[in-house]
């Protein structure tokens, strides 16, 4: 009986194992009892650069050399021009000739004085600032992840993480048996 009842619980057991090892995984998320938590020291982390480049528009500015001309008219000149020419054209002629006379010296000597005063343009140079829109294009490095060398019970492992760890790292232990 004793053999009978040896032979019937490794019936048992192995039919129970069969079941286990076809039996579907977890949901994810839900741990099965096979999965807890440890701590492993990190030996080594390398950042992982992504070089992209950055258009940034800018102002230029410079100072340019410009020649300037500068029109004007002295008006005591011109006024001054036109007395001393209405006095001699007044000195000419009688009558209606004598007021034609004064108009046209006054005319004349407006114009003359014009000139003589400082009157037509004026020339000089100088400076003008200058601006233009330029795109200036420069490359920057942007940290994309970690390569983590880290140990765990004298095992050395590496990941790929999206920060840095630090000096130590969570990690999680799942145990789960070979196929």
């Amino acid at each position: 009986m004793k053999k009978l009842f040896v032979l019937l619980l490794i019936a048992m057991l192995s039919s129970a194992a069969a079941f286990a090892q076809n039996a579907p995984p977890p949901p994810p998320g839900q741990g099965n009892g096979n999965t807890h938590y440890g701590w492993a020291d990190v030996l080594r982390v390398d950042p992982i650069y992504r070089t992209v480049q950055v258009n940034q528009p800018q102002q230029q500015c410079y100072n340019q050399p410009v020649v300037r001309e500068e029109r004007h008219s002295s008006a005591a000149g011109a006024l001054l021009g036109a007395v001393v020419g209405g006095v001699l054209g007044n000195t000419v002629g009688k009558g209606d000739g004598r007021k034609a006379a004064t108009v046209a010296g006054a005319v004349a000597g407006g114009a003359i004085g014009n000139r003589v005063g400082g009157g037509g343009t004026r020339t000089y140079e100088g400076t003008e600032t200058r601006c233009q829109n330029i795109n200036s294009v420069s490359e920057e490095r942007h940290v994309v992840g970690y390569n983590v060398e880290y140990r765990y019970r004298g095992d050395v492992y590496v990941s790929r993480l999206d920060y840095d760890p630090g000096d130590r790292l969570r990690i999680r232990i799942s145990v789960s048996p070979v196929d």
